[in-house]
């Protein structure tokens, strides 16, 4: 490629971009127009940077769907201009915005990379400057004069991950994320390895489709030895409810009490997905494996397979945003639509 990629860095808040005062010891986010002066070592990465900040940037912990389409927009506004796109991200709910763009952003044919760092950027032993670093490079690689990446991913320490399969598994380390049930696509070492073969490919060269409507009636429960009755009733008949994540035990098993059946058979006649995931961080559901499984497979709950429910709760929103016919929301719910889950 004879030109220099542009790449748009998007922050949205996060320890990433904090920096300390060293007369207070408070964080404070830093101007990221002087972004070049911090890491003077972006200089050395082919290719030219922009940068966009919320106007208020947010902790992760205060994320939601507004936010993701904020977020959406800006990448949808400057996607002509721009090569690839970084986001910087509090680590607390980066796996879910990496879901949920994944599903907003249909025909993305461009690199969208989420990182962040678990030190601020001014500290010492700071794990944010190699994070970003490496990002930034991820997201201006060519082949075959098109982007390399061509999915929304996660960045963070030296491993990009398919972002709709990721979790944030560990909250004291550098490495804080992992992906169970699927291999990273590329390791940064001292040089970057790419995993060709698990690049995910968009099956059409239409152009970028930016979904903004996200349903936001979808609950999470985890199931768990001597939950009530009422407790799962309390949940079912929450006003405007529309989808039940429900979080089983190994393979999708649960209790097989007669008032745990019979609560789920209510749920259906309400009209309520369910939707059946593992609490394991690996592995999948396979309703009917065993025989705490099989009423769930006869009630026709919806297999989550391997999705991870941070994904499932994005899709499950975006999927009731698009208005998908209620008779066929459970098939195009267990069919992968963006590589978040496996096709078996």
């Amino acid at each position: 490629m004879g030109k220099r990629a542009r790449i748009l860095l998007i922050y949205t808040g996060g320890t990433i971009g904090m920096v300390k005062d060293y007369e207070t010891g408070a964080l404070k986010a830093f101007n990221f127009d002087q972004l070049l002066q911090r890491i003077p070592e972006l200089n050395q990465i082919d290719c030219e940077i922009n940068s966009v900040s919320f106007e208020k940037p947010i902790d992760s912990s205060n994320m939601n769907p507004a936010y993701w389409v904020n977020i959406a927009t800006i990448i949808e506004e400057g996607y002509n201009e721009h090569d690839g796109f970084v986001v910087l991200h509090g680590s607390d709910t980066m796996s879910y915005t990496a879901s949920a763009l994944s599903f907003m952003l249909e025909h993305l044919a461009k690199p969208v990379i989420l990182t962040g760092s678990q030190l601020p950027i001014g500290d010492l032993r700071t794990d944010a400057k190699e994070n970003l670093i490496t990002a930034i490079q991820i997201a201006s690689l060519w082949q075959d004069g098109e982007p390399l990446i061509q999915e929304v991913s996660l960045y963070f320490e030296y491993k990009l991950y398919r972002g709709n399969r990721t979790i944030k598994m560990n909250a004291e380390h550098f490495e804080a994320f992992t992906s169970p049930n699927y291999p990273p696509l590329m390791e940064s070492g001292v040089h970057l390895k790419a995993q060709s073969s698990f690049l995910y490919r968009p099956k059409s060269k239409r152009k970028i489709k930016v979904h903004k409507q996200l349903d936001r009636n979808v609950a999470v429960l985890k199931i768990f030895p001597g939950i009530t009755k009422s407790l799962f009733e309390a949940i079912i008949h929450t006003d405007g409810l529309r989808v039940l994540i429900l979080e089983t035990y190994g393979a999708g098993n649960a209790m097989t009490d007669d008032w745990f059946i019979k609560v789920l058979k209510n749920a259906k006649k309400l009209g309520l997905h369910i939707i059946n995931v593992t609490q394991c961080a690996g592995g999948g559901v396979v309703m009917g494996q065993y025989e705490t499984s099989e009423s769930l497979k006869q009630l026709q709950l919806i297999s989550g397979k391997d999705i991870t429910t941070e994904s499932a709760i994005a899709k499950a929103m975006y999927l009731l945003g698009q208005n998908v016919d209620k008779d066929l929301f459970k098939s195009i719910f267990e069919t992968p639509i963006r590589g978040e889950m496996s096709q078996n």
